[in-house]
């Protein structure tokens, strides 16, 4: 699915409510806001061998808000969640459009493959 990324690896998730994610986000974005999802990748020190992928932080509040706007599946929203950020560990972005569609497309695939639907239906239709 992801052809650049074949091995097992560890990803922390850590679940923060409004004020911790919103403190994060301006810390390490400059955004004065709250965020669904930030992801911290882990960089193995030279010479060492670890799984560990890196960190996801996600907001709970902001995922059941964004759910309940965008009429999606909680359950949904949580694994595009994790998907999304993950993804982001492996290097992905979505700052440029070319970047954004790939991405994306990414998303879509593994969320199929997960059984959920397509995150970014709503937008395509």
């Amino acid at each position: 699915m992801i052809p650049q990324f074949q091995e097992e690896s560890e990803v922390t998730i850590r679940v923060v409510d409004t004020a911790e994610s919103h403190s994060l986000n301006l810390t390490y974005r400059g955004k004065d806001k709250p965020t669904n999802v930030l992801s911290f990748p882990f960089e193995v020190p030279p010479g060492m061998e670890m799984s560990l992928l890196g960190d996801l932080v996600i907001c709970r509040q902001v995922v059941e808000k964004e759910a309940q706007e965008q009429g999606k599946p909680l359950e949904a929203h949580w694994a595009h969640m994790v998907v999304h950020g993950s993804l982001h560990l492996l290097g992905y972005d979505h700052i440029e459009d070319d970047e954004a569609e790939e991405m994306e497309a990414l998303e879509t695939e593994i969320m199929l493959a997960l059984g959920y639907e397509d995150p970014y239906i709503a937008e395509k239709e």
